[in-house]
Parts: C-alpha cells; structure tokens; sequence
C-alpha cells in the first residue's frame, strides 16, 4: 500500500507563482496545505482553486510550517516554497528517501547531482559556515543547512519537536534530527530562481536568527 503524501507550502504573496507549483504537483499526492500569512494579493483564491486546504499563520516561515505539518494527515509530508524554487520530479526522491526507512530526506544543493541557481556568493559563505558549525557540534556530515526542500516521516514530526518561527526552522530540523538520533539521508537538489516578485529572505536578519538557534541549541 502506497503511503499518504501531504505537501505543506507557506505562503505570502505569491499570486503569480503558486498556481503554477500547484499545476506540477502529481496527481498521487494525498492532499496540499497552503499555510498563508494573510496574503494581500490573490493567492488564497489561487490556492483554492486547486482544492488546495488552507490555514492561516503570521507568525514566520517556522510558524506555518508546524501549523502545517500538525494539520497534515499524510504518512510522508513534504515542505516546500511557493516561489517555484524547486523543482516537482525531485518529489520521487523525497518520497523514496522515507519510503526506505529514513526518517527525514533533506534536500542538498553542495552534493553530487545539486547545485542553485539562487544563492549569490554572501550566502553560500554564511550556509557553510552554519554548516560547519553544526557538523562540528552534533557529529554530523550534513552538507547543506538552510535549504527548506525537505520530506519527513508522520513519526519524525512529532519526535523532532518544533519551535522555531522563523527562517531557522530547517536549522532546527536539523539539529533535532541529530539530537534525537534520528535516520536522515541527503538527497542531491537543484534549486532555480524564484519565477515572480521578490523573495522574503533578509540575509543578515535571518542569518542571525539561525545563529541564535544554534546557540539556544547549544545551551538546551
């Protein structure tokens, strides 16, 4: 028996976009949950088009994904973003990474097969250094930190035990993952240009977010 798959997207402002993640996005898939930060332009109405089930956060990107990820009813969840930045025939491999027993299937952009269109150099430094550092700390060989292309086991979410609201959350998943011990496998994952408008991502702002959470994880 085929496993559920629900797909969980936050979403803020991304009328132009969304429809055109949505329209990708296999036919197995159990059910999509848009999570949107009270959109002030038509992505509520584009999502619902596509039957997709919606709920509301504002809190941050960390937020809504736990929103998220509490109302999925799927077997394998999948996280992704509406800005058409990643690419929908990776889900196999996200599927299949959990499908062989992992616990959490991370996408990588710095592995064999991966790579980004999307970084400039600034933050390939910052996502490396961040990299390092939690390598060094929990004894992992992760290669990519601050990428949200990720799928997870039901029983991985609930184990894993969320809190962050902000850009910080895949930080977070990932030094959970290694907290508790948890299987995760890397997957290679090329990651475009946004399509439309401007990315909410502020550099220094949400870097310094993920370094605050690596202390706070440090101190815990």
């Amino acid at each position: 028996m085929k496993p559920k798959v629900s797909v969980i997207i936050p979403t803020l402002n991304e009328e132009k976009n969304l429809p055109i993640v949505l329209k990708e996005i296999p036919e197995y898939v159990y059910e999509i949950i848009i999570v949107d930060g009270y959109s002030k332009d038509k992505t509520v109405e584009q999502a619902k088009r596509f039957k997709c089930k919606i709920i509301y956060d504002n809190k941050g990107k960390g937020s809504a994904l736990i929103k998220g990820m509490k109302e999925a009813k799927g077997d394998i969840i999948i996280m992704m973003d509406a800005d058409c930045s990643h690419r929908i025939n990776e889900f196999p491999l996200l599927i299949g990474g959990i499908e062989i027993g992992y616990d959490v299937c991370m996408g990588s952009r710095f592995i064999q097969g991966g790579g980004t269109a999307d970084m400039p150099w600034y933050r390939m430094l910052g996502n490396k250094f961040f990299v390092t550092l939690v390598n060094l700390l929990w004894g992992m060989n992760y290669s990519d930190l601050c990428y949200g292309y990720r799928s997870l086991s039901k029983e991985a979410v609930k184990k894993l035990n969320l809190k962050s609201n902000s850009f910080a959350i895949e930080t977070e998943i990932s030094i959970h993952a290694a907290k508790k011990k948890l299987k995760v496998v890397e997957m290679p994952s090329f990651e475009k240009s946004r399509r439309y408008g401007k990315g909410k991502l502020r550099t220094f702002k949400h870097g310094w977010e993920i370094f605050k959470t690596i202390i706070r994880e440090i101190l815990i």
